[in-house]
């Protein structure tokens, strides 16, 4: 499991990261490519809440106060934690316990205005869930998706490789270089900087402030897709500015 510094002696209380006014001032992009958990639906409490419990069943020392690697796909954070011959079976079982329990999961503040004011061949989500299990969280939700989601089962490498995020710009018929994703975990920002996008992070599953603090950092930051406003202009291009 990765540890990531929070604010404390020696770091800053507050991201040094530009926001997306400023970031992305005179800058166009074809595509918004979004992560989902943290970015557009709000899983913490039951993710939260069904890795504990998965962590007791697999007697794993600090079950009680157990904290998932979020963004990155469940298998491989699974190896990570337990001998190779019990990753397969974990990984069922997790999966098992994620699909019935979407309690509290819940949209974002900001995540409908942002799909309504983008085009639906400029919109994807790619997430780092199962197809079932996106299935099921968006359900829960009540998450209108566009037309294009790619998740772990659509990649052989899930994040922090750039496969997710390359399969998603394909998908569109856009360049990556020309795509920007949302991401709110570092295993996203690696996965989008190296398929060569600009990232946006926002605050969900890490503080902007651990996120600046993270190995790959991102372009901009903001509390929420509530205070970003993404705008098409007469060519097509899409303006990322400061709502």
């Amino acid at each position: 499991m990765s540890v990531l510094p929070v604010p404390g002696p020696g770091l800053p209380d507050s991201p040094a990261l530009p926001t997306p006014g400023v970031a992305f001032a005179g800058r166009t992009f074809d595509a918004i490519l979004f992560d989902m958990d943290g970015t557009l639906i709000d899983s913490v409490p039951a993710v939260d809440r069904n890795w504990r419990r998965w962590a007791h069943e697999y007697g794993l020392p600090d079950a009680d106060t157990f904290q998932i690697e979020h963004g990155t796909p469940a298998r491989t954070f699974i190896a990570r934690l337990l001998p190779a011959d019990l990753v397969e079976e974990a990984y069922h079982r997790i999966h098992d316990l994620e699909l019935h329990d979407t309690e509290g999961v819940r949209v974002l503040p900001g995540t409908v205005d942002a799909f309504a004011s983008l085009p639906a061949t400029r919109q994807a989500i790619v997430t780092s869930c199962t197809r079932p299990l996106a299935a099921a969280r968006i359900g829960a939700s009540g998450l209108v998706p566009p037309a294009v989601v790619v998740t772990a089962d659509d990649v052989t490498h899930g994040k922090p490789d750039p496969d997710p995020f390359l399969l998603g710009a394909e998908r569109l018929g856009v360049d990556p270089s020309r795509c920007l994703v949302v991401e709110d975990a570092p295993a996203g920002v690696a996965a989008g900087r190296a398929a060569g996008c600009a990232v946006l992070v926002v605050e969900g599953t890490h503080t902007l402030a651990q996120l600046a603090q993270a190995a790959v950092a991102p372009d901009a930051g903001a509390s929420g897709l509530d205070t970003v406003r993404f705008a098409v202009g007469q060519d097509g291009s899409i303006s990322v500015t400061d709502a």
